[in-house]
């Protein structure tokens, strides 16, 4: 068993790696079997889908401690670690947001669409790649980072989302807003209603956007 701990500093750019890889992969698989490219940021700015940033983060300190063990084993920690973070986020975001981004209600063995065998089976296979491969590379990434560079970078980067969360919830708020048929008030609500709109909205939460 391994002892190797997760500090701040490594959570924070294994969310932030995460986050990017999670959106890269996804829009990759949409692509090439949807046929179709999306956006699946969960912010109007950049490449940051939040939801993997957390699992990248769970999914290490889950498996961290055994990372040296059998692939059966990681696969089994990663199948029902995976699951049990994808049904709370699932069920999160339909609490705040009132929609969910994924639906997995025509898959076999699912349940109550949040979670399903398919993908269930997925995080099992993820959890072996990401502690194996992906995981090292990030940390030695992240050891390369001078301190005083490093936390310039954190600050830089947290300022920057907590910008682009806030300017999101203003998009999400103002096209609620806008199907109801209420005009803009002034320039910043015009301006949202031009660029970060119900449609550009609609292909980032592309399967439950509720009117």
């Amino acid at each position: 068993m391994n002892n190797e701990k997760l500090d701040f500093n490594k959570l924070f750019w294994l969310f932030i790696f995460g986050s990017i890889l999670g959106w890269f992969i996804e829009g990759a698989w949409t692509l090439v079997y949807g046929g179709k490219l999306i956006n699946h940021s969960a912010v109007v700015i950049g490449p940051f889908n939040m939801a993997y940033g957390i699992c990248a983060c769970l999914l290490s300190a889950l498996l961290i401690r055994f990372k040296n063990d059998s692939p059966l084993k990681l696969f089994l920690i990663g199948f029902l670690g995976g699951s049990i973070i994808e049904y709370v986020m699932s069920w999160g975001m339909e609490l705040v947001f009132g929609f969910t981004a994924w639906d997995y209600s025509h898959l076999f063995l699912n349940i109550n669409g949040r979670i399903c065998l398919l993908f269930s089976c997925f995080w099992g296979a993820i959890g072996i790649i990401w502690i194996k491969f992906f995981y090292p590379v990030i940390i030695n990434v992240i050891s390369k980072i001078e301190p005083k560079h490093n936390k310039k970078l954190q600050i830089i980067v947290i300022a920057f989302l907590v910008f682009d969360l806030l300017l999101t919830g203003c998009a999400i708020v103002r096209a609620r807003a806008c199907e109801k048929g209420i005009p803009p008030e002034n320039a910043f609500e015009s301006f949202l209603d031009k660029t970060f709109n119900k449609n550009y909205l609609v292909n980032m939460f592309n399967n439950n956007w509720s009117d």
